[in-house]
């Protein structure tokens, strides 16, 4: 490996991409964590989902780069590389039309049950603050997230020229733009921030041991100083970062 390609700007996506891939910072790790058993240890548990993660992101990347660059073809990113560009590369190997239904059938549930992860937050928040069926609340969000959804498409046909921001600082930006700044460049990382503090800080001692179930002292106390000091550090790093503060300070 090529170790000179580490730079702090590595680190900064990388640590922004673990708020996406882990869900971190938008409330779906934390409500599927309300639904565990009361003597599951969520320490343990945020550990094995991290590993299992990590590794299917490695195998993934180890699948389909090599069939994409033994095609001869550009490995883009995001939604070119799914929909342009791996198309093109399963067209071109043997048994590519069983391998490509099958990686888009995979990819069909890997939506869905993302979509699910992140609407079920507000779906248990409508159920707790208005006592009304799961089935209705389901119904509210889904309507809501389908509406804002098809924004987002018309962001790449027919809403693609219009500019509703001429005049202000997001000039230049569609719908889909906007939505996307404001997500990952400031939602994620002030939720990450936010959960912190209350974790760490607001959490008495009590609930932190009872839900961590940490065995060891010295990992708990670990964790507590990790939790406390160095994740939100890192996590302010990420914020500016994205927002561009670290780039003008040429820190990166």
């Amino acid at each position: 490996p090529d170790f000179s390609k580490l730079s702090p700007e590595v680190v900064l996506k990388a640590m922004g991409q673990a708020f996406f891939s882990l869900s971190l910072g938008m409330g779906a790790i934390m409500m599927y964590g309300s639904y565990l058993p009361d003597d599951a240890s969520i320490a343990t548990t945020s550990f094995q989902v991290a590993i299992a993660d990590t590794l299917i992101a490695i195998l993934a990347g180890l699948a389909i780069f090599p069939i994409v660059l033994a095609n001869g073809l550009e490995a883009g990113q995001g939604p070119g590389l799914i929909f342009n560009t791996l198309p093109l590369a399963f067209g071109q190997m043997t048994g590519g039309l069983i391998f490509g239904t099958l990686f888009f059938i995979l990819l069909v549930f890997a939506a869905w049950t993302s979509a699910i992860s992140l609407i079920e937050p507000a779906v248990a928040w409508l159920v707790e603050k208005f006592s009304i069926s799961r089935f209705i609340s389901s119904i509210i969000c889904g309507l809501v997230a389908w509406t804002v959804g098809l924004g987002t498409v018309y962001s790449f046909n027919s809403w693609k020229k219009i500019d509703v921001f001429d005049g202000t600082i997001l000039e230049g930006k569609s719908f889909f733009d906007l939505l996307d700044y404001l997500t990952s460049n400031i939602m994620l990382p002030l939720g990450g921030i936010l959960i912190c503090i209350f974790a760490a800080w607001l959490m008495s001692e009590k609930s932190r041991r009872d839900e961590l179930k940490i065995k060891y002292e010295v990992a708990y106390k670990l964790w507590r100083f990790l939790a406390r000091y160095l994740t939100p550090i890192g996590v302010v790093l990420i914020f500016l970062h994205v927002l561009g503060v670290l780039e003008k300070l040429n820190i990166t």
